[in-house]
Formats: C-alpha cells, sequence, structure tokens
C-alpha cells in the first residue's frame, strides 16, 4: 500500500475520533500558543461573550486587570450596570475591529471624531461610542467630556500595563459617519442619537478590512507595550439583526465567516498572536445545540463553563494553584 501524508496524522486531525465521539471528550484546542501566569495582567474587551472569560479568570485566582473601577459607594450591581468591571475599561461592547482601533487611536489623541456627543429631548447627552454605558445620559456636554477624558486615561493605562489581551471578535456590520468615517458600536437612533442617511452610511466590513483592522491595532499596542500578547476569540452569538435585505442566518453566517478566516491570517503572522476556538467549541455540530438556550442566541451556563474549561486547561499555567490561593 502506498505511503501518503495522511497516515502518519495524529488523532485529533480525523473528524470520527475527536468530534463525533462524547461531548465532554472534544477538544477543539489541541496546544497553546503559549501560557498566562496567575500573576499576568489579562485585560479583556469584545462582545458581550468576553465577559464569561474576565468573570472566569478572576474566580480562577488569575489577574483580571481592571483599570477603570466605580466611583466610592456605587453597589456591585449598579456598577455592572454602568459599565464598571464588565471589560478591563468602561468601553462597553466592542462589537468590530474597526471600533478597536479607533478606540485606541481616540485614546491617545490621534483621532477625535467630528461626532462628540448626542443629545435628547430633556437635554441629557450621550457618548456616540459609548451609547450604554450611562444609563439615561450626562447632565450636559462638560460632564461627559471629563468621563471620557477619565475613560482615555483608564484605556491607556490598559494598553501600557496588560500583559495578555483578550479580544472577542463579534461581528463585521456596522454603521459609520459619512463625515469622517468614524463607526459607532449601534446604529445611530437605537440607543440614542438619530438616524439620518445623509449622516450615516452602513459598512459591512470585509476580510481584507478586519485583517487590516486588527495589524494596525496590533502594530500600535506594540508601540505602547513590546511585550504585550494578544488572543483573538470570535464569539459564536449571532446577529440579533441584518441591515440588509436578506436572512439574518446568511448575515450572521458572513461575519462569523469572516471574522475566523481574519482571526486565523493574524494569528498565523504573529507568534505573540493566538486563536483560542471559543466559536467551535459552541457552534460545532459536536454540541448539537446544547450550548444555546431557547432562543438560539445565548450561550448556555454549560457552553460558557466548557469554554473556559478548555481555556484554563491549554492557556493558564498553574491554574490549581491560583485557584487554591484563592479559595484559602
Amino acid at each position: 500500500m502506498a505511503m501518503h501524508p495522511y497516515q502518519t496524522l495524529p488523532s485529533h486531525c480525523f473528524w470520527p475520533n475527536t468530534v463525533a465521539g462524547p461531548l465532554e471528550n472534544v477538544d477543539p484546542v489541541v496546544r497553546a500558543k503559549f501560557k498566562i501566569a496567575p500573576h499576568d495582567k489579562v485585560a479583556t474587551a469584545g462582545s458581550c461573550f468576553a465577559r464569561h472569560i474576565g468573570q472566569h479568570l478572576e474566580s480562577s485566582g488569575f489577574h483580571h486587570l481592571i483599570t477603570e473601577s466605580a466611583p466610592p459607594g456605587v453597589a456591585p450591581a449598579d456598577a455592572a450596570r454602568l459599565g464598571y468591571g464588565v471589560f478591563t475599561a468602561r468601553y462597553g461592547d466592542i462589537y468590530t475591529s474597526r471600533q478597536l482601533l479607533q478606540l485606541l487611536l481616540r485614546a491617545y489623541g490621534a483621532l477625535v471624531p467630528d461626532e462628540l456627543a448626542w443629545s435628547d429631548e430633556t437635554e441629557r447627552f450621550f457618548d456616540p461610542f459609548r451609547p450604554h454605558i450611562q444609563s439615561g445620559g450626562f447632565h450636559g456636554f462638560e460632564e461627559l467630556e471629563a468621563d471620557r477624558g477619565r475613560h482615555f486615561a483608564c484605556v491607556r493605562r490598559a494598553v501600557e500595563t496588560m500583559d495578555v489581551l483578550i479580544l472577542t471578535l463579534c461581528q463585521t456590520e456596522t454603521w459609520v459617519s459619512r463625515s469622517d468615517g468614524a463607526a459607532f458600536p449601534l446604529c445611530p437612533g437605537v440607543a440614542g442619537g438619530e438616524f439620518d442617511e445623509a449622516h450615516y452610511l452602513f459598512a459591512n466590513l470585509t476580510v481584507a478590512d478586519v485583517v487590516a483592522d486588527l495589524e494596525s491595532a496590533i502594530w500600535f499596542i506594540g508601540t505602547k507595550n513590546p511585550g504585550a500578547k494578544l488572543i483573538l476569540t470570535v464569539s459564536p452569538i449571532p446577529l440579533t439583526a441584518t441591515a440588509l435585505d436578506r436572512s439574518v442566518l446568511v448575515s450572521t453566517t458572513y461575519s462569523k465567516s469572516v471574522l475566523r478566516v481574519a482571526a486565523e491570517q493574524v494569528s498565523e503572522a504573529h507568534p505573540h498572536v493566538a486563536y483560542f476556538p471559543a466559536y467551535e467549541t459552541i457552534a460545532g455540530p459536536h454540541a448539537r445545540g446544547r450550548y444555546f438556550d431557547e432562543s438560539l442566541r445565548e450561550v448556555t451556563a454549560e457552553g460558557a463553563e466548557n469554554v473556559m474549561r478548555l481555556f484554563m486547561r491549554h492557556y493558564a499555567d498553574g491554574a490549581e494553584s491560583a485557584a487554591a490561593a484563592r479559595s484559602g
């Protein structure tokens, strides 16, 4: 019998051996590109799925870097509602690669968007790039500007002190300003502002767009913190809606495919950038839909716990000792 390359491959390269078996045995990670030590400062950013990672790191005795904490006297539940402690800084959900790059540039004064505030009929002001972080809005533009200045200082501190950034990529659809191309986390009018097609334009990022954004972000972070590492994940949570005249299922498939390919290209190009397969773990056919709740959008506690079990198994160096230290 003639020899061929597949004869010498390890078992994880074959579907029947590693995917079609018992659910608890499926491990798409195989090996980590690098390890995270308990003392490493781990920053988190991205979509709501990234929240699971930060919370689990904290409960496991690892250092989830928080640079923007709630003011004294704010109850924990209120702090989370206001965006404190959810991610490393109070930037809220970062849905697209364009948002991430834009945040970095703005925090260092390299970019100042034309649109700095939205107001409503009550004369409250909202941050167009963080529309959910201040329930009811700010009392005035000066209050918003002061909060934004503090926020940018916290972003800079995160960039300059973090050892690892875990970034969850969520979607490719976004709305941008026609005047300067600034990208908003939500369509204007959904959670503040007023939609006007003369001012705003829909954009759906391509693989080339996402790769370019990530490469620029990696380069920029490297100029401030040369030792920082990056772990990319893709959120398994489907789009709530699509702005395109087609099924949201088709748009979701496009978004996740683009992000997955971009993450692969970027992680393969850099030794300090890794890809962690959270998306495959949750949305793969082996799960048979078990990791989504009845809405088919939200990840169940079982699914989130399995993702973090795999993450800690492969990427956490000294996980058992860290957990013991925390419980002691």
